[in-house]
């Protein structure tokens, strides 16, 4: 492993906050000043390849990316964007559900929520019943 890569790989496992490419360019850039956007790019693609991290992907929002590569789902928030882990297992039967109703052979689960952060919520009180917050 490079040494480039190395300092992405460490950057991103020693954080929870899902960074963009961008964000963990500026994290890196502290350690390695000549590292350019597209080498953090290019190593985060290989690293989501080969299963080093995984590349969360939203339609019309910018990919986030997560060292933590056990099997683990996330929630969304609709106002700001954020991601954070959810610490719990998922339901074999949801599994095994997914299974029976498409006829695959399920490989793996990626579960993701939406809603709104507690600060996202506060902001949102009063528009809407039932904000989750």
């Amino acid at each position: 492993m490079t040494a480039q890569r190395r300092a992405i790989l460490e950057e991103l496992r020693g954080t929870d906050a899902h960074p963009s490419a961008t964000e963990l360019y500026e994290m890196v850039r502290r350690r390695l000043p000549r590292i350019s956007l597209g080498t953090v790019y290019r190593n985060l693609e290989i690293m989501s390849e080969e299963g080093l991290a995984l590349k969360l992907e939203h339609a019309g929002a910018e990919c986030r990316f997560d060292g933590n590569v056990a099997p683990h789902s996330h929630v969304r928030c609709l106002g700001c964007g954020r991601i954070s882990d959810v610490p719990m297992d998922i339901p074999r039967e949801l599994v095994a559900g997914a299974a029976k109703a498409s006829g695959y052979r399920i490989a793996g689960c990626r579960l993701e929520f939406d809603g709104w952060c507690r600060k996202c919520g506060r902001k949102r009180r009063g528009r809407c019943g039932a904000d989750g917050a």
